[in-house]
């Protein structure tokens, strides 16, 4: 997977007069491109243009606080530096069941006190599940905590280079492949203690573009994450063009289990997701506190 950015669209027509594309940045993995693909391909007629760049994640975490996007997907856990600025749009983000992040070690029952963990963002939701679940179930804590491009995080721990590695995506079905022992599920954790989905992805959109702009932007959004489901395989090179050599029988079970129900629309049970995970968080000093509107879609 890219650790850095591009600008795959199509540049536009020397002398085109037509409207300005919005700027939106999300990541080449197979969920957020079967998402995009209809939109991004100008195939929804009422849908803004758009000028796509592919980041992955901890980048367009950083890219929403410095306002550098129109549009982005990014960790949940960054809402609450970026809400000041940027609306959640209530859907087209990553919110599911049985999807949660892992942490992989060498050897099985490793006790991670005091032990080196590499993790794919320090501002991504992956990381604050792990933070809440190490505070209670790590005494004493754990050591060094090394920030990496998640494509590097099973290799460096199967080579020894860290003890632990948190992982996320397509990584679920491919760590065994690495000799790796899957140490904990923090999304079977977050489930048993809370009952709810695990909000993993959100879309956000700058408020200065205006409530019937944002409306708008959620209706494309919505529009063809169906688009997609109605006709899968109009997506399949979108999807395996930027899946950098993914088995496609694996970027098929990543789509399946990153594009659910809470993709179309987050709902009240999404909602109490997000407010849920940001609450608790707050509670241990690990975000800023959210105001009561934060989440409040114009």
């Amino acid at each position: 997977m890219t650790t850095g950015i591009t600008h795959p669209a199509d540049p536009a027509p020397t002398g085109s007069t037509g409207p300005v594309p919005l700027r939106i940045a999300y990541s080449p993995c197979p969920n957020d491109t079967f998402v995009f693909d209809a939109w991004a391909h100008d195939r929804l007629p009422d849908a803004p243009a758009l000028d796509v760049t592919f980041a992955d994640i901890d980048i367009t975490n950083g890219m929403a606080e410095r306002g550098e996007s129109d549009v982005l997907k990014v960790s949940y856990a960054v809402l609450p530096w970026v809400l000041d600025e940027y609306a959640l749009l209530p859907c087209g983000g990553a919110l599911g069941r049985g999807c949660g992040p892992l942490v992989l070690t060498r050897e099985p029952g490793t006790d991670l006190a005091g032990r080196t963990v590499a993790v794919p963002s320090e501002r991504s939701t992956a990381y604050l599940l792990f933070r809440l679940w190490a505070a209670e179930q790590v005494p004493g804590g754990v050591g060094e905590v090394v920030v990496m491009p998640f494509d590097r995080i099973m290799p460096a721990v199967r080579d020894g280079e860290v003890d632990a590695g948190l992982v996320i995506h397509e990584a679920r079905f491919t760590y065994r492949n690495y000799g790796l022992h899957a140490a904990v599920d923090l999304g079977e954790h977050w489930e048993a203690t809370t009952g709810l989905p695990i909000p993993l992805g959100a879309i956000i959109a700058k408020r200065a573009l205006g409530g019937a702009v944002l409306r708008r932007l959620a209706e494309s959004a919505r529009a063809s994450v169906r688009a997609a489901w109605d006709d899968p395989s109009a997506s399949r090179d979108y999807v395996l063009a930027h899946a950098q050599e993914m088995d496609p029988a694996v970027a098929d079970q990543h789509i399946g289990l990153y594009v659910n129900e809470f993709t179309a629309d987050l709902g009240d049970e999404g909602y109490a997701a997000v407010r849920a995970l940001l609450t608790r968080a707050a509670a241990e000093g690990l975000v800023p506190p959210l105001g009561p509107d934060a989440l409040a879609f114009p």
